[in-house]
């Protein structure tokens, strides 16, 4: 797990930055890559789109590969092709090919390159339709190729509930990456074969949530969702439903400040007679990382982002089987910043919150809590957002210390720490971070379910045994 250490050198910086720019710089002036993507029951896949003499061009051998045996030979001026047991021959400069004894006409001449055939995107669809001798649906707009009955249809509508949902129901599981940006959701589904609906715009009788309108480009299709105030997804039914929702909100007296990062936020704790609102959540489980942040790279195969939303819902499932309602704070591959899953939280006035991350050292629990800045601005009755975990940061060291034990006694190596760590700075209730390491040298036991329901089951025992204290001493 990388942390944000606050003793880094100038150097050190300075050296960060410039490779930043760099990078920037490097981004920016070259175009997004051209690719197609091939959605098919044996596999989905994308491959990378060629300019060649004015047209778009692809390999066929990387196109079949995925989808059967295939093997190719050239001789001369000749280049054959073989699927399973389809035999096809093209030339290289001409646009005559010859598909399991048929003639074929391609619309710009075949090329070869390093041994590898190209042909022109515009006729695949028709030419895979020819070898596989099936139907195979070709959006030329978008590069998206569906091969046989794969479609993933949906049907999305605005509860009459207050507040409103937008419930998202999917004929086969999707696992989107979701991101958020002012006045926007945006699902992108770079792997499941996902397409329009009736319509590619979408309105709704919902002032929270207007209107959606779907959209496909470069092998990727996109559901966005327009709204009023930010939206949480949740996954359901095994991925097939997806619910979009306004974050909960707590009734707080209108005097109260509204908890917002980068502005002053009002103590929860400033004399013994502060308003504490209602909870609807003992605890909000935050599984770190999501979408396009990765975190740590555990394995050549293992993410951090997989690792810690698999042990994120099991942790949920043990909270619950104890009657201890829990909202993760992302249930699929979402990006969220460190300032929204704080706001998030702040909103939703847990008991504790639990900040999940992985790492392939060391082995056991780590449980960190919050090292706050000793110098702060604050402005009267208001506290500074990176001192939000102060009133509660006696409360938060002392769960940390009682749950490394409880994991002990359970035969769980952890130990009790303190780090630097955003966004447990900005919480404003009990908080704590787990970070979970491998039981052994074997890095990918981090993904193994037994492994994670025994920690889950212990974190959510020891933590159930706290609830009465989590409850009053706020």
């Amino acid at each position: 797990m990388p942390w944000n250490n606050p003793r880094r050198s100038l150097a050190m910086l300075t050296f960060t930055a410039a490779i930043f720019l760099a990078s920037a710089l490097l981004l920016y002036s070259s175009p997004e890559e051209k690719r197609i993507t091939i959605y098919s029951i044996a596999a989905n896949y994308s491959l990378p789109v060629l300019d060649r003499n004015g047209d778009e061009y692809v390999g066929l051998l990387e196109v079949f590969e995925p989808l059967g045996t295939v093997s190719a030979k050239a001789s001369g001026t000749r280049w054959k092709f073989r699927y399973n047991d389809m035999e096809s021959e093209f030339t290289v400069g001409k646009t005559r090919a010859r598909i399991h004894g048929g003639d074929f006409e391609l619309p710009s001449n075949f090329l070869l390159e390093n041994r590898r055939g190209l042909v022109p995107l515009s006729c695949l669809g028709t030419l895979m339709s020819r070898i596989l001798g099936g139907p195979v649906t070709f959006n030329q707009n978008s590069r998206r190729f569906l091969v046989g009955n794969v479609a993933v249809h949906f049907t999305a509508q605005v509860s009459k509930t207050a507040p409103p949902k937008l419930v998202i129901n999917f004929t086969a599981p999707v696992n989107p990456t979701i991101a958020t940006e002012p006045g926007k959701l945006r699902m992108t589904f770079n792997h499941e074969a996902v397409v329009a609906p009736g319509s590619y715009a979408l309105t709704f009788d919902s002032k929270i949530i207007p209107s959606a309108s779907f959209q496909e480009s470069n092998g990727a299709a996109e559901f966005v969702v327009a709204a009023g105030v930010p939206l949480i997804a949740s996954f359901s039914d095994n991925g097939r439903t997806i619910t979009l929702e306004p974050p909960p909100q707590a009734t707080t007296p209108a005097s109260s400040a509204q908890i917002t990062a980068g502005t002053a936020i009002a103590s929860p704790a400033a004399g013994p007679t502060a308003t504490v609102a209602s909870r609807r959540y003992f605890a909000v489980v935050d599984p770190s990382h999501g979408g396009e942040e990765r975190g740590a790279s555990l394995s050549d195969q293992l993410a951090e982002k997989d690792v810690t939303l698999a042990f994120a819902r099991r942790l949920r499932q043990e909270f619950e089987a104890r009657g201890l309602a829990t909202l993760l704070l992302r249930d699929g591959d979402s990006t969220l910043s460190l300032d929204q899953r704080a706001s998030l939280t702040n909103s939703a006035h847990p008991a504790i919150y639990i900040c999940v991350h992985a790492a392939s050292q060391g082995n056991g629990i780590r449980v960190y809590t919050a090292l706050v800045p000793a110098v702060t601005e604050n402005r009267g009755p208001f506290l500074s957002w990176d001192t939000a975990q102060n009133a509660s940061q006696p409360l938060s060291r002392s769960v940390g210390t009682i749950l490394a034990t409880e994991l002990q006694n359970k035969q769980i190596p952890a130990r009790s720490l303190i780090a630097p760590l955003r966004p447990l700075n900005n919480i404003t209730t009990t908080a704590i971070a787990l970070e979970v390491a491998p039981p052994s040298d074997d890095v990918s036991q981090l993904n193994s379910p037994a492994y994670q329901q025994s920690i889950a089951a212990a974190v959510a025992t020891g933590l159930a045994n706290l609830r009465d204290r989590l409850g009053t001493d706020r």
